[in-house]
């Protein structure tokens, strides 16, 4: 159906032809979609009215730069206020509100001991109704090396790419892009962080606004030509440095609950945990940090009888789990923001 508020069962497959990589033309869409390319691009005009982006972002580890995630609790009234401060800070990718609204959650970007120290030592302590904060470091990403810990999950009732065969993987495409060359928590990841230039510099800058952004337009922002743009943009994804995400609000695909996970797993089960998660469709984040919970996970379900169904069914019989806790997302302040590098 092309009109209307209802998507059909082409969006979704558009969405995850999209996440293989967003910077497809139509017309290689159109191929594997079988469908027109006239009507891929009105589908994709659609989606974009209902919310759909596209952005461009930086690999945290490539670029060496630390990712943390914060966790606040707040007064009741000061929540909203606070979150509000943390979604305009430029370093913050990603600001939710949780728990009945006085615990916020916050992932951000550090470049330096000196970075990460203003805003955990002295900013944070001193700001008024904040009860109390834990900054966790995340030592290795599963999955959703750039999430905002709310890919688009879904299950398209007939997918119409072979994820295996496009991706170098198996199973149904449960996330946003992530370039096969570095998988995340690889040993590449952790290499030498990749030297930027300025033109690199603004390609990040331009992609974070529009990640399907033209080469001509890129090469005029630039001011280099498109086959230097080209050549610069090869390089930072074969690189690893750049990763497109496709963010879509999951409830007009059916998930009305969304909820971080904390595990605290033995150490000697914590990659087995965590691997398994990063294959599981509901999970759009998973990652090792550190603290008491040593284990952290974003899903997205349908209701809560998915949430207990998936707890049951699929977090219980893992191995080495000890504890878990559930924090239902009430309210996304700041999502898909990348901190330029």
């Amino acid at each position: 159906m092309e009109s209307g508020g209802a998507l059909d069962q082409l969006d979704p497959q558009l969405l995850e032809a999209l996440q293989l990589d967003g910077r497809t033309p139509f017309s290689r869409l159109a191929r594997r979609l079988d469908v027109s390319e006239r009507t891929v691009a009105r589908r994709y005009q659609r989606l974009r009215s209902l919310g759909l982006r596209i952005v461009g972002q930086p690999v945290p580890d490539r670029l060496g730069l630390v990712r943390w995630l914060l966790r606040l609790r707040c007064t009741p009234d000061a929540a909203g206020t606070i979150a509000d401060a943390l979604a305009r800070r430029p370093d913050t990718t990603w600001v939710t509100l949780a728990s009945g609204g006085t615990e916020l959650y916050c992932a951000l970007n550090t470049r330096s001991a000196d970075e990460r120290n203003a805003l955990l030592l002295r900013k944070l302590p001193r700001t008024p109704h904040v009860l109390s904060v834990s900054a966790h470091c995340m030592m290795r990403i599963y999955v959703g090396t750039t999430s905002t810990w709310h890919a688009t999950r879904f299950r398209p009732a007939a997918p119409a790419v072979d994820s295996g065969a496009v991706a170098g993987r198996s199973g149904p495409l449960t996330g946003g892009f992530r370039y096969p060359t570095v998988p995340s928590g690889s040993s590449a990841a952790s290499a030498t962080p990749l030297t930027l230039d300025a033109t690199d510099r603004v390609l990040f800058a331009e992609l974070a606004r529009d990640g399907r952004a033209t080469l001509p337009e890129l090469a005029r922002a630039a001011g280099r030509s498109p086959s230097s743009v080209q050549r610069h943009l090869d390089r930072l994804r074969t690189e690893g440095a750049l990763s497109l995400s496709v963010d879509f609000d999951p409830e007009l695909l059916g998930y009305h609950m969304a909820t971080q996970l904390w595990l605290n797993v033995a150490p000697a089960h914590l990659r087995t945990v965590g691997e398994t998660l990063a294959t599981h469709p509901a999970i759009a984040f998973a990652a090792a940090i550190t603290g008491p919970s040593n284990l952290v996970a974003s899903g997205v379900f349908r209701t809560p009888a998915d949430l207990y169904d998936y707890i049951d069914g699929h977090i219980g019989p893992l191995p080495g789990i000890q504890s878990i806790e559930t924090a239902p997302t009430l309210r996304e302040v700041k999502r898909l923001a990348p901190a330029l590098p």
